[in-house]
């Protein structure tokens, strides 16, 4: 049995024990209320969710097992997901297990080449990425077992060992999706002394001088692996696997939403905008020119890409990070400078503006131009990018849920004619 394993089969049934305690003594205590603007505005705002591996405060942004997002930026994703299911960081030892573990379930059965292979070339990346994940469904471990008559208890560890299974593989799929939808040549084979990121970033065959682009990758797949329980992805997959559908199931699912415009598109389309920008003006426009460009985008009723979060009401930690990460590899890139002097200028014109409740950067402001720099210049390919790491938190949700044995989702729907009456209306 691995460490981490043997970790969460000792500290599992204690948890259960704290939230059976929990609930028997304060399980009748209201913690929300739900507006009609709330039930047609997509629940936004409604504490109806339960996420153990990470909150969003408006205050503070992502914190991961009770430990700020700011405070682990240094960390690699192998440690995040130690993080995301124990709520502690692992010493070198249990790291050198979790990578060997993840090493020795990386290789890739060779019908999912054939799958991505036979899909049209002009495929979305996100269509080949997600078929490829489903497609290797009849690997599934919890699938197995729940068809032999598996103990409920037990349910998190087969879960476990599908998730060790799909994450030690999606960086060698999402790299072959990159080659073969842009024409990159062919697969690149795993490096067998590389960690995570690092392979992922050898197999899909960018340059990566001093190992800088590494050293992003580490970060990109860190500050993206959790953002609570209530976004689109980790909502969609959270409910599937809620009615025992395994991880190949549910994460599929939860990244189909990923791909959506409003959830994991953002970050192409703040980088658009700034090389949109920088070609009207010919090159990094000066706070001046940005300030003015600024007004004009907003009197046109448009926005500025990048700025203003649902939750948050601070600058995000994650484009801080982004930020840092740029000022110490790239600061003389013109895209990357753009970045930085949008974000020196764009808030103060947007606190000027009553309605917007939020007018610091959120972390896709800042992430495609770090991309950018590195030669990862197609667009429609970051949101696999993106998947791979929240990945991670997708999968730990789904143990730690196993693990507690949450119930299957079913919130009550009503029509509009039963809210009329619900509220007096009729």
């Amino acid at each position: 049995m691995s460490l981490l394993k043997e970790k969460l089969a000792q500290i599992f049934p204690a948890q259960k024990a704290e939230i059976a305690a929990f609930l028997k003594e304060h399980g009748d205590k209201q913690v929300s209320t739900v507006t009609l603007a709330q039930a047609y505005g997509g629940m936004r705002g409604v504490k109806g969710l339960v996420c153990d591996t990470s909150e969003v405060p408006p205050d503070k942004g992502l914190i991961i097992r009770g430990i700020e997002l700011k405070d682990i930026t240094d960390k690699w994703p192998e440690e995040i997901l130690w993080l995301l299911l124990t709520g502690e960081l692992p010493n070198a030892e249990e790291l050198a297990d979790l990578q060997a573990e993840l090493k020795a379930s990386q290789e890739v059965p060779e019908y999912v080449w054939n799958v991505i292979d036979a899909m049209p070339a002009d495929s979305h990346p996100m269509a080949m990425f997600n078929t490829a994940i489903l497609v290797m469904q009849k690997e599934s471990v919890f699938a197995k077992k729940y068809a032999e008559g598996m103990k409920k208890d037990m349910y998190w560890d087969a879960t476990y060992d599908d998730a060790i299974q799909i994450i030690a593989k999606l960086p060698a799929i999402g790299a072959y999706v990159y080659r073969k939808r842009f024409g990159k040549g062919a697969r690149i084979e795993s490096d067998a002394t590389a960690d995570w990121s690092k392979n992922y970033v050898h197999m899909l065959g960018l340059p990566d001088e001093n190992e800088s682009f590494t050293k992003l990758m580490r970060l990109y797949l860190n500050l993206h692996s959790d953002h609570e329980g209530g976004n689109v992805s980790a909502y969609s997959a959270s409910t599937i696997s809620s009615a025992l559908s395994d991880l190949y199931y549910s994460l599929s699912g939860g990244l189909n939403g990923l791909a959506g415009p409003l959830h994991g598109l953002a970050n192409q389309e703040c980088l658009g905008w700034v090389l949109e920008t920088m070609e009207k003006f010919g090159g990094a426009p000066t706070h001046d020119e940005l300030r003015d460009y600024a007004w004009k985008t907003l009197e046109s009723g448009k926005v500025v890409p990048g700025y203003g979060h649902a939750v948050l009401r601070i600058t995000d930690p994650r484009f801080d990070a982004f930020l840092a990460f740029g000022k110490e590899h790239m600061s003389e890139d013109p895209v990357f400078q753009t970045v930085q002097r949008v974000f020196e200028t764009v808030p103060d014109v947007l606190k000027q503006v009553q309605k917007i409740k939020d007018p610091w950067p959120n972390v896709d402001a800042g992430s495609g131009a770090l991309l950018y720099h590195y030669g990862l210049k197609e667009f429609s390919y970051y949101t696999v990018l993106f998947s791979i790491s929240r990945a991670l938190g997708i999968a730990a949700q789904s143990i730690v849920a196993r693990a507690m044995g949450y119930p299957i989702t079913r919130p009550k729907s009503l029509p509009l004619g039963a809210y009329k009456k619900l509220v007096g209306a009729e």
